[in-house]
């Protein structure tokens, strides 16, 4: 079994999601997390249309192969637009020219061709992990019908030691769980201290049939991020709706008394459950992966997690 450690870090922001970062702050990024004991860092071709795989491998580079673990995602292929050079990918939350398109492809040829390019990108001979991304946002049937298999074949292969699917949807997750071929699933923003759909059917179906999460989107697009949550925040890569404001804030209340801080108990609250593997963050800034390692190190008291539960904030 693959070591992920309790902290590992995600790589969306090193693809300029929302606004810039230059070279030297996404290596700034890298260098903290790895100060701060990070070895598993995920990635994919959709952030930042491969900026993101380039630049995390310009930084693994530096490092010994055996000394990391690293996951890419396929599903979207990158082919060259250069009619969309002279705009930026905004459209998809990235500053960053528009100068490739995302082309959905699922098949086996497509499979193997996307995670090629990545490891072009990387400058690494493989990655631990690969996974299906966001095949709900494509025809979910017809991509777990290709999918799977061949993800299953490059594990046989012994190209890459474990597979997975990340997406948004705790649905869909189920859904491909119950392929019974997975080792991991990637659950993005949907077993969070704010709302645990993964828990209807996810959570017990990924203990049926053994399948490790990996546990991201903790803060919800950065709602719980800061000790208040604020109307001015982001929740689902947008603008915060009223009724989630409020039960964040009734979140943060219930933290509060118990004296602990929101982001403290984001962090923490799924690593009460056996099968979440590591809590997976990004970080625009390298005070960020300081903060959240100090949080994760930082005790909370049973009786939090008790009163949220029974005023009905949460259900575990």
């Amino acid at each position: 079994m693959l070591d992920l450690g309790r902290f590992s870090l995600g790589t969306a922001g090193l693809g300029n999601l929302y606004e810039p970062m230059s070279d030297e702050q996404a290596w700034a990024v890298l260098d903290a997390a790895w100060e701060c004991g990070v070895r598993y860092f995920d990635t994919a071709p959709h952030y930042g249309l491969g900026l993101a795989e380039r630049r995390l491998g310009a930084f693994l580079a530096t490092k010994r192969r055996s000394e990391f673990v690293v996951s890419t995602k396929v599903g979207r292929l990158l082919v060259p637009d250069p009619a969309g050079a002279d705009r930026l990918d905004l459209a998809n939350h990235y500053a960053v020219a528009a100068d490739a398109r995302r082309v959905w492809d699922f098949t086996p040829v497509g499979v193997r061709r996307c995670l090629e390019e990545s490891l072009l990108r990387l400058g690494i001979d493989s990655v631990d992990v690969l996974y299906l991304h966001d095949p709900d946002e494509y025809e979910l049937e017809s991509a777990l019908e290709q999918g799977l298999p061949a993800l299953a074949a490059l594990r046989e292969e012994g190209v890459v030691s474990a597979i997975g699917v990340g997406s948004k949807s705790a649905d869909a997750l189920a859904r491909a769980v119950r392929y019974d071929l997975l080792d991991l699933v990637l659950v993005a923003g949907r077993f969070t201290l704010l709302e645990q759909p993964a828990l209807e059917e996810l959570v017990p179906c990924c203990h049926e049939h053994g399948v490790g999460i990996v546990n991201a989107g903790v803060f919800n697009s950065g709602l719980l991020a800061a000790t208040w949550p604020s109307a001015e925040d982001r929740y689902e890569y947008g603008p915060v709706p009223a009724d989630v404001l409020a039960k964040a804030r009734a979140v943060a209340e219930v933290c509060a008394e118990h004296g602990t801080d929101l982001p403290t108990a984001a962090l923490r609250y799924s690593l009460r459950e056996p099968l979440v593997r590591t809590v997976l963050t990004g970080a625009a800034a390298p005070d960020h992966v300081r903060a959240n390692q100090r949080r994760l190190a930082t005790p909370v008291p049973d009786g939090l997690w008790t009163a949220l539960r029974d005023k009905g904030l949460t259900r575990l």
